[in-house]
């Protein structure tokens, strides 16, 4: 058992897009991340997209639909096989919850690395 500082955490980088993982809950990945700017529109065939702003907003766009902005306290679920893009036109901080080795994009050939923190 250990606890974990997300605002520590955060604290340890300033890149954007690049996601830490910071735990472990089963079978998953728990990572912080910084949005600024826009990720591509990608997908996770194989599973849902779980995002958790921490501080700011983000605006997730989901192909077909209006925009939905992300604020602070929010949840936002995609689910899979949903071509998604998050944004942020301000730096907006995140908890991601991925299964181990569901690459970030969706696509290995794409996916950036998730060391640990």
């Amino acid at each position: 058992m250990s606890r974990v500082n997300l605002a520590e955490k955060l604290a340890l980088f300033s890149t954007h897009w690049d996601p830490k993982v910071i735990a472990d809950y089963n079978d998953n990945d728990i990572m912080v991340v910084k949005f600024q700017g826009e990720y591509p529109f990608h997908n996770h065939m194989d599973t849902d997209d779980f995002f958790l702003v921490l501080e700011g907003e983000m605006v997730m766009d989901i192909e077909g639909q209006d925009p939905e902005v992300v604020r602070a306290g929010e949840i936002y679920i995609v689910p899979k096989g949903v071509t998604h893009r998050p944004r942020a036109q301000n730096e907006c901080k995140v908890l991601l919850i991925e299964p181990k080795g569901e690459p970030n994009s969706g696509d290995p050939a794409t996916a950036a690395p998730k060391p640990r923190i």
